[in-house]
């Protein structure tokens, strides 16, 4: 359960003559606007320490606005028994195939069907708990449109050690992809700070001035005209890096709609990227352990169909 809030602001001149739900909205930027009016309807929120009847309600500048957020009961999120593809597994970690249109774990919106659903299923009792209970034993992620490797920590011990690979960037992450247009250069690498978009914050961008150090290096496999066939190896872990950093060179992924891709000619579900390789040294007994998962059809289907075309 997460601990209650209470916000408390003062309207002036600019949000005078606006709906209360508006203003909250605009000043209580992590909650919805379909939330604010919940917490209205409920009796959570004041103006000039009397209780909002309704959200509707017009402010005027100086008025004292009270927002009560109670606490969120986490849910219980349940074992699912959900095929898994196992690559690797021991006492200590188990590395799994994760398929397309999947959730890695639970978040709102997706309490079921997820990753950790069927991990929990699978492992028992057996995961790591330093992630929380909506995590266990997750250390790294990967997107839902997103196929291929995924490394789980059955333990604490092995995710601490796991992490701390993670960390300084010693664990060999390769991916498979499916760029737009032509690349020209066969080794490319991109150096640009990942930060939260400045107006979508669903999305990732490219941010010199707030982004965290993110470094992608590109390796073309096969040129087809209008699409590249490449790898991808990561340094750092940023949320969408792949996906950032191609769409900045201006070669989104093939299906990549939220970073400016399309479909083509063909019929996908999200962008065409595979996690394909994933090295780690095993955190019991300091062996190099080096996985690939096998390329889904979806991926082979669409370089079939590249192959078939013309190819330059």
């Amino acid at each position: 359960m997460t601990d209650a809030q209470s916000f408390k602001y003062i309207a002036d001149e600019e949000v005078s003559g606006i709906r209360l739900d508006k203003v909250l909205c605009a000043l209580s930027k992590d909650l919805s606007r379909s939330y604010i009016q919940k917490l209205i309807s409920e009796g959570n929120v004041k103006i000039n320490k009397k209780t909002a009847s309704k959200a509707s309600l017009i402010i005027d500048s100086g008025d004292v606005l009270e927002i009560n957020v109670p606490a969120a009961r986490l849910p219980e999120i349940m074992p699912e028994d959900i095929p898994l593809d196992i690559i690797y597994e021991d006492e200590d970690v188990i590395v799994v195939n994760k398929p397309k249109d999947m959730v890695v774990h639970p978040s709102a919106g997706h309490y079921t069907g997820t990753l950790v659903n069927a991990l929990m299923y699978h492992c028992g009792a057996s995961l790591s708990g330093i992630n929380g209970i909506l995590r266990p034993g997750i250390v790294h992620r990967i997107d839902k449109d997103t196929t291929g490797s995924v490394i789980v920590c059955k333990n604490d011990f092995s995710h601490e050690i796991i992490a701390e690979q993670l960390k300084s960037h010693s664990i060999e992450r390769r991916y498979i992809a499916i760029a737009q247009g032509n690349i020209k250069e066969d080794n490319v690498t991109v150096d640009k700070p990942i930060g939260r978009h400045k107006t979508d914050r669903k999305r990732m961008a490219v941010d010199y001035d707030n982004g965290k150090s993110a470094v992608t290096h590109f390796r073309v496999l096969e040129r087809f005209g209008q699409y590249t066939y490449i790898e991808c190896k990561l340094e750092t872990g940023r949320t969408h890096q792949i996906r950032v950093h191609l769409s900045s060179m201006g070669h989104p992924l093939l299906g990549d709609i939220t970073y400016g891709g399309n479909n083509g000619r063909f019929k996908l579900s999200g962008q065409c990227l595979h996690a394909y390789i994933l090295g780690f040294t095993h955190p019991r007994s300091g062996e190099y352990i080096e996985t690939r998962a096998p390329i889904p059809e979806y991926f082979t289907r669409v370089l079939n169909g590249l192959r078939g075309g013309a190819q330059t």
